[in-house]
């Protein structure tokens, strides 16, 4: 295999292009693997621990009156950023804004409750319940029908 790099003053983001003779399972794996690599983690508080974890580590963010937070499925961190500015981070195809305030991991939902009142309520890994608002109901019935929005798109 051949490796070659090359540097664009001003690119905000890496771009891998992989040429091959012909298509591949192997060639979609790596693909898929480097996309998933490729993806900024996310700064993080613990205290005064500054850390930076993967992005598919976290349930959701949250905002709870002080400020953002992150929950994992082990604990809760802090997060310096808002929640737009988190939005236009975080792989869109994973995560989804639920309400004003909150965003969750599609790929940590367990459980979608459509209760008879028109509401939703999605569980994440278990125990942890996420409430979609009103003003987001049709974004997510969309998604959760397989219609996940493209890069670009904003609902």
């Amino acid at each position: 295999m051949e490796v070659e790099i090359k540097v664009e003053p001003g690119r905000q983001e890496p771009k891998i292009v992989i040429l091959a003779g012909e298509e591949s399972g192997e060639l979609r794996r790596l693909a898929e693997e480097l996309s998933r690599l490729a993806l900024s983690p996310v700064p993080v508080s613990r205290g005064e621990d500054k850390l930076l974890l993967p992005q598919g580590e976290f349930l959701r963010f949250y905002t709870d009156g002080k400020g953002v937070s992150a929950q994992t499925a082990q604990e809760v961190f802090t997060v310096r950023l808002r929640l737009y500015e988190l939005e236009e981070r975080l792989d869109q195809t994973r995560f989804v804004r639920i309400s004003n305030s909150e965003i969750i991991n599609l790929d940590r939902v367990t459980a979608v409750d459509l209760s008879l009142a028109g509401s939703i309520c999605m569980t994440l890994d278990g125990a942890v319940k996420a409430y979609v608002s009103r003003r987001y109901m049709k974004k997510i019935k969309e998604v959760l029908n397989g219609g996940r929005r493209s890069r670009g798109e904003r609902g």
